[in-house]
């Protein structure tokens, strides 16, 4: 009897992008300072999205043809719809965060900036208005992740210069 070994890939989201995989598939992105990787995740039908958010709001947008993939606000959404659009129900998605840090030391007190800590608390609210569970989340500090989500496991891999590797 054979048993063939499925091919797995990693599908990369690259700045300002989304996907969506399903098992044995991964997704992963890198290059998060001060943007945010968001993964929403149903474990049981092995299926998860990901976004690299880079900004908190997308009425700051000036373009014609704004990047919704960019925001947030507009992001956030569209990875609901499209795993909805993929039989799960939006009650049954969980979610899980890494990035949003302070790349550079900024001597001031106004948090226009603090694009890291914004991006987070918009991330944040968008999922409390979906009423999406955060799991876990690597959030802040002043250095970058790459991070590798297994839709079979639920398990966020993430990876710094600085603090090496761990699992959230």
């Amino acid at each position: 009897m054979s048993s063939k070994i499925q091919d797995q890939s990693i599908v990369k989201v690259g700045i300002a992008d989304l996907n969506v995989v399903t098992a044995p598939d991964m997704i992963r992105t890198s290059g998060l300072g001060s943007c945010v990787g968001v993964v929403l995740y149903n474990i049981q039908k092995e299926t998860a999205g990901m976004a690299h958010v880079m900004l908190p709001d997308s009425s700051l947008g000036k373009q014609a043809s704004l990047n919704k993939y960019k925001y947030a606000d507009t992001a956030i959404d569209i990875l609901v719809d499209r795993l909805c659009s993929k039989g799960i129900r939006k009650s049954q998605l969980k979610a899980k965060l890494a990035g949003g840090a302070q790349m550079f030391q900024i001597n001031t007190a106004n948090d226009i900036m603090r694009i890291g800590k914004r991006n987070v608390e918009a991330v944040l609210q968008k999922l409390e208005e979906h009423k999406i569970p955060v799991e876990s989340s690597d959030v802040g500090g002043n250095y970058g992740r790459t991070i590798e989500f297994n839709p079979q496991t639920g398990k966020l891999k993430i990876r710094t210069i600085t603090k090496g590797e761990h699992v959230i």
